[in-house]
């Protein structure tokens, strides 16, 4: 399994917007960034993300499961674009802030933290775990 993270401000698209789609979840559309859509394309059904609040709130707020692959985006006509599939896995029980993710020397290489406006991101095993605990969550699925 591998790990994600998936930025979206709240006002646009929050983490109760990805919870009312229910099972089926979504299309992780619109992502027009090179790098995003290569990690998309990475992607395994059953991968876990962090769901985090960018521009409003600044914290990640829920985990998000992969629930369909790369697939051609529906928000566009060219074909360059893909997405995946996800639907809401688990709320986090205490929100974690980009702030305690930057003061944190565990998470100093996280893309969170260095590469700051890609919109769906890398998380290796070790920030998951350690985020998870700053979260009070298991980190096992």
């Amino acid at each position: 399994m591998n790990y994600w993270l998936f930025k979206s401000e709240p006002s646009v698209f929050s983490f109760e917007a990805l919870k009312a789609k229910g099972k089926a979840g979504t299309q992780w559309d619109g992502v027009r960034n090179y790098a995003a859509r290569n990690n998309m394309k990475a992607m395994q059904i059953g991968d876990l993300g962090f769901f985090y609040h960018s521009n409003e709130g600044l914290d990640i707020v829920g985990i998000a499961e992969v629930c369909a692959l790369a697939h051609p985006d529906t928000s566009t006509d060219d074909p360059r674009w893909e997405c995946v599939d996800i639907r809401a896995y688990k709320d986090v029980p205490k929100p974690v802030t980009l702030e305690q993710v930057k003061a944190n020397p565990k998470l100093a290489d996280m893309a969170l933290v260095r590469l700051g406006r890609l919109s769906v991101q890398p998380v290796t095993p070790a920030e998951w775990k350690e985020v998870c605990r700053m979260a009070d969550l298991n980190p096992a699925p």
